[in-house]
């Protein structure tokens, strides 16, 4: 099978090529060339930017079987990959987004006839219009397409945190004894999905002509909330976890520029039901737990201490926010 990767050297796509050249796959890769595949010359490349449509069609001319796109964010990008693949592409898959699903939820069991709808977040309502162009462009026959949700996915190089970024950065708060951040209570629930996981979802959707004009997310059934979430990155660290507990809406009045990523996600528990991919490729298991996730990727911090760098306006605004909670904490004692 012939793919290209729209992306494909980012946190999620990195894991997706590698198993689609385990499998035998033909694979190209278009992004800007500021990160290195790392699969070398067993990948061919294609330079430039998402929105150069001259780039768009020399992709598109290589008549690939299938086309994964992890760079369309906005509908007016989803409506130029339209004009480039329509009758040169097998299978077109966007990558979507489940923060689309409707928040707040009316059930905390997702399944992907749940309704889309993001009041909170403009990125989830972007990835919303793209979905919807698409959804029109495969009932009029234009291309077949896929649409996959990811929820929140992590490779090797990622510590995946609500607030603190995905870095070194709050493994080196814990180790050095300084408080984080759990928001709400932290007891909502969560899945963290490692994208070697993903992967094996993804790929086996690619030329399954059943999944032509379906959706679907890709998620581990683990279910951990959030305070489980930093305890055991703290374990995989070697260190302890001191977490302060600050209200989502307070996060996003101090940060307002997170506030969609809080309000529009992370606030709600969330459960996927995982059924549907299972059916379709049913290969298809989430097989590492969040702590082997967390192993691995303190692992490889720890390989090279020029990857343990500490992301100083990360460490702001845990600050900040830290601050702002023991304000208000120290007002309601008076």
């Amino acid at each position: 099978m012939k793919v290209l990767f729209i992306g494909g050297t980012g946190n999620i796509s990195t894991s997706c090529v590698g198993l689609a050249l385990e499998r035998g796959f033909e694979v190209t890769i278009w992004n800007r060339g500021k990160r290195e595949s790392l699969f070398g010359a067993r990948v061919a490349t294609l330079r430039g930017e998402r929105d150069d449509e001259a780039v768009l069609a020399q992709a598109a001319a290589g008549r690939f079987d299938a086309v994964v796109d992890f760079l369309a964010f906005r509908p007016e990008q989803v409506e130029a990959a339209l004009r480039a693949f329509a009758g040169r592409a097998g299978h077109y898959v966007f990558i979507s987004t489940a923060s689309a699903y409707e928040k707040p939820p009316r059930r905390h069991v997702i399944t992907e006839d749940t309704p889309l709808g993001n009041p909170y977040w403009e990125y989830s309502r972007q990835k919303i219009a793209c979905e919807e162009l698409l959804t029109r462009a495969f009932a009029s026959g234009n291309l077949p397409v896929t649409i996959v949700r990811p929820s929140y996915t992590y490779g090797q190089t990622w510590i995946p945190t609500a607030l603190g970024g995905q870095d070194y950065t709050v493994v080196d708060r814990m180790r050095r004894g300084l408080p984080i951040v759990s928001h709400g209570d932290g007891s909502s629930l969560w899945p963290m999905t490692s994208a070697d996981d993903f992967a094996v979802g993804l790929v086996g959707l690619l030329g399954n002509d059943r999944a032509h004009g379906e959706a679907f997310h890709i998620t581990t059934d683990e279910i951990l909330t959030w305070d489980q979430i930093y305890a055991t990155m703290a374990e995989a660290a070697g260190a302890a976890a001191s977490i302060v507990h600050v209200p989502s809406d307070v996060i996003a009045a101090v940060l307002p520029a997170r506030a969609g990523s809080f309000l529009g996600d992370k606030t709600w528990s969330t459960v996927f039901d995982n059924g549907k991919i299972k059916r379709f490729v049913p290969e298809y298991r989430a097989a590492v737990t969040f702590a082997q996730g967390m192993r691995r990727s303190v692992a490889w911090y720890d390989a090279e201490a020029s990857r343990r760098t500490v992301n100083p306006e990360a460490n702001r605004q845990i600050d900040l926010v830290i601050a702002a909670q023991r304000r208000a904490l120290e007002g309601t004692s008076n």
